[in-house]
């Protein structure tokens, strides 16, 4: 489950519950500034939830670049399975590969993998500090709203 999944279903619930709230209590003195406290407490919990989980995908993908998983697939699996026979240059018939070059071709498809995977690990960290970064001036700039509400 992703976190704008998570996120959406609690803002509507929030801002359900802040329309309650603001008509029980609207007719009481101070009601509109209740609600726009709540209103605000609600935006510095979004936003803090957003720069935690995109926090946990920068570490997540800090440890796929530094110790990215292995490659799972033995030599014996890749020579079972990967292709002894590659086509002759001649056009007739196919080469069996010696054990040499077969066990080259399987370093090269592991040291592909794994570069495949700190690629998707950089994205991943790109896109986590994308979480962090973006609802942090808000954040900023909503605590700078409470505590100037507080001081009244």
């Amino acid at each position: 489950m992703t976190m704008v999944s998570i996120l959406i279903p609690v803002a509507i619930i929030a801002i359900i519950l802040i329309i309650i709230a603001g008509s029980k209590i609207e007719h009481l003195e101070g009601g509109e500034d209740m609600i726009k406290k709540v209103y605000l407490y609600l935006v510095l919990f979004t936003t803090l939830m957003m720069m935690i989980g995109g926090s946990i995908g920068v570490f997540m993908a800090a440890s796929d670049i530094i110790s990215p998983a292995p490659y799972y697939q033995s030599f014996a699996e890749y020579r079972q399975y990967g292709g002894e026979i590659k086509p002759d240059p001649s056009g007739e018939g196919e080469i069996k590969l010696s054990d040499e070059e077969l066990r080259a071709r399987y370093d090269e498809m592991a040291a592909s993998e794994k570069e495949r995977q700190i690629l998707r690990a950089k994205n991943s960290l790109f896109r986590s500090f994308g979480w962090v970064l973006i609802p942090l001036p808000v954040f900023i700039f909503f605590q700078r709203q409470l505590a100037r509400k507080e001081q009244l």
